[in-house]
């Protein structure tokens, strides 16, 4: 299994054009995390896109760019690439830049987004939703598995046998596509024989196993092999010495993020009763000592199967960046191994 760190860059505004104290030092935090992801013999470092004043990453693969001048063997992805109001030309040139910086280590981690401040600031309709999703995927895969590419778009432009350069180092970028529980997500995945990242941002796993089911399952019926399919799970983690540290440290960011984003979409207050049921043996967050985590970790690749486990941190200003390093470290350090061990 691969195991890797994936992030959405969390920062307190700087509400400043000149002299972003906060977002310069988060960035540099954020090499520092890629840079000791990579020496502790990590899978994957994997940066979000997003477009609010909390989230430094709005251009992943710029970011990207950045850690693959400090990193030698790491594989840099977006989580995601919000690909409904993304140009699908740019985005694949961008990634086939990325991939030359980095000798062949980029990928892409496609998606429609949680978030939808990226629509209005690119000009695009919330009402077409799903159809740019559609048709930027199409047009992506398209480019990826030819030179040279003719499209006849409804919301962007027509292509005529135009080259999309540069190419890749690899053959072809990897693409995945990640989902948050959408069925119809699921199954246009398996029909595409693409491979997936599943985000257990707050439901129980178990929720889930109907889902990659279904995944499989369209991959089966459109002909492709389903046990060669790759399946990733996305959770947010956080690791120390003790359980009991682990939730102290942890506990004060997420009910913030919790708070912020509930207001938002309508949901009640969470409670340390809550976040301690959802940390338990089968709950959605790894949060916890090194033995714990492993064992959620064992845990939900019996329910799934998945090639691939990504453990979102969380940055604020309750979480030290000594503690979130120190997470990282042990991810590394003993959780990897452990993995490895159980897992071929």
């Amino acid at each position: 299994m691969e195991l890797g760190i994936s992030t959405f860059g969390e920062i307190i505004p700087d509400n400043t054009s000149g002299k972003a104290v906060n977002a310069h030092r988060r960035a540099q935090e954020l090499l520092e995390e890629a840079k000791l992801a990579d020496q502790i013999g990590l899978d994957v470092y994997a940066l979000g896109e997003h477009h609010r004043p909390d989230y430094l990453i709005s251009a992943p693969e710029m970011m990207l760019a950045g850690v693959a001048a400090v990193t030698k063997n790491i594989r840099l992805s977006s989580a995601v690439t919000v690909l409904s109001s993304a140009d699908p030309v740019r985005t694949f040139q961008n990634f086939a830049t990325l991939d030359l910086l980095s000798s062949g280590r980029a990928e892409i981690m496609a998606g429609r987004g949680s978030f939808i401040e990226s629509f209005p600031l690119f000009g695009y309709d919330l009402n077409h939703y799903d159809e740019l999703f559609t048709e930027h995927l199409e047009l992506l895969l398209k480019i990826n598995a030819n030179e040279k590419v003719t499209s006849k778009g409804k919301h962007r432009a027509s292509i005529n046998n135009l080259g999309v350069y540069p190419r890749p180092y690899q053959e072809k970028l990897p693409i995945w596509l990640a989902v948050g529980g959408t069925p119809t997500s699921m199954v246009r995945a398996g029909t595409l024989n693409l491979p997936v990242t599943v985000a257990i941002l707050g439901s129980a796993p178990e929720n889930f196993v109907p889902l990659v089911k279904l995944y499989r399952d369209s991959a089966r019926k459109a002909g492709h092999d389903e046990t060669k399919l790759q399946l990733a799970m996305n959770c947010h983690t956080h690791i120390a010495e003790t359980s009991q540290q682990a939730s102290d440290e942890f506990w004060p960011t997420y009910e913030k993020l919790m708070t912020k984003i509930g207001k938002e979409r309508g949901w009640g207050k969470l409670t340390r009763e809550q976040f301690e049921y959802m940390r338990s043996p089968q709950g959605p967050l790894l949060v916890g000592s090194p033995e714990e985590v492993v064992d959620k970790i064992i845990y939900q690749h019996g329910l799934f199967g998945h090639t691939r486990f990504l453990a979102q941190t969380i940055a604020g200003p309750d979480l030290s960046e000594d503690q979130l390093m120190r997470s990282i470290e042990l991810f590394g350090t003993k959780v990897a191994p452990a993995i490895r061990a159980r897992i071929k």
